[in-house]
């Protein structure tokens, strides 16, 4: 079923740990606090101890299909991959394996410009290698990032349309069925205006501001990049403080005139890490437009 959808700017983890929350809604001492559901296995996808994936198998003799989970954090070394072993323990529960890609960021050496964006593409290629020894379906693989991550997943979607002379181009990126952005920051110009203190880091993950590096601006902006030529699916909290709803709507729109199958669905009476929660109430919505994307005959 298609639900109207958009994406999202994403808030800063510091700032929501610090804010106040919405009665009712997840707090980020909740999700993060709660122990880590464990990985089948820990695979480093390039020689370096930042640069792994942790992949989760359903049961059964497979081949299956494979979501790519991106998590968020405003692109800073200060927060990893643990607060999305809930979510990517979920999928594999629902008969979608998961590879969750831990990656540099901001506060590591090569993290920032370039080496993010090398380090998610070529943890999000590797698949096609795992699938050498797993039994996953490379032909059946979609992308789901949350917050920065939700940046992340439609950059990968959208780096196809990358120049040949940038460093970030490669020829053959992985074939998608699809992108999920969970509260996912869609314009980093915009986003970079802003006041808050993850708006203050798309200066240093690219470099400077855009006037500065208008070029690299261009290379990772997943508004500057469309069309995305895959399905893509923008959720978010309606209570959400930290992520202007306009900015989901905007990006939602203008894909579509693009020619994207893109959606927009505005979640009344959660906020910020609902999304990322099973234990949520919005899980099985989110859980099901997941699946329904996998489920879907290719493009």
């Amino acid at each position: 079923m298609n639900i109207a959808f958009v994406n999202l700017v994403a808030c800063a983890l510091i700032a929501c740990a610090q804010a106040p929350s919405r009665p009712g809604t997840v707090t980020w001492e909740q999700i993060s606090g709660r122990a880590a559901s464990p990985a089948d296995h820990r695979i480093h996808y390039r020689e370096d101890a930042l640069t792994f994936g942790d992949l989760r198998l359903p049961r059964g003799a497979g081949p299956h299909p494979v979501a790519v989970v991106i998590h968020g954090g405003c692109w800073q070394s200060e927060y990893d991959l643990k607060y999305m072993s809930h979510l990517s323990a979920a999928l594999s529960q629902a008969g979608i394996a998961t590879w969750t890609l831990e990656y540099r960021r901001i506060g590591h050496d090569g993290g920032g410009w370039t080496g993010t964006f090398e380090d998610v593409a070529r943890g999000t290629d590797y698949v096609r290698t795992l699938a050498q020894k797993f039994p996953l379906d490379v032909n059946r693989v979609v992308v789901i990032g949350h917050s920065a991550g939700g940046h992340l997943a439609l950059w990968l979607a959208a780096r196809r349309n990358l120049p040949r002379e940038s460093p970030l181009f490669i020829s053959n990126p992985l074939l998608l069925r699809g992108v999920v952005s969970l509260a996912g920051i869609t314009d980093l110009r915009k986003y970079g205006a802003g006041a808050g203190s993850c708006n203050a880091s798309v200066t240093p993950l690219l470099g400077g501001k855009p006037n500065d590096v208008p070029s690299r601006y261009a290379q990772t902006n997943p508004s500057e990049l469309l069309p995305l030529g895959v399905p893509v699916r923008l959720i978010h909290g309606a209570l959400d403080p930290y992520v202007p709803v306009e900015q989901s709507r905007d990006f939602a729109a203008l894909a579509r005139n693009k020619g994207d199958n893109a959606s927009f669905l505005l979640v009344p009476e959660i906020a910020h890490f609902d999304l990322v929660a099973p234990f949520a109430p919005v899980w099985a919505r989110i859980q099901n437009e997941i699946t329904s994307l996998v489920s879907q005959k290719g493009h």
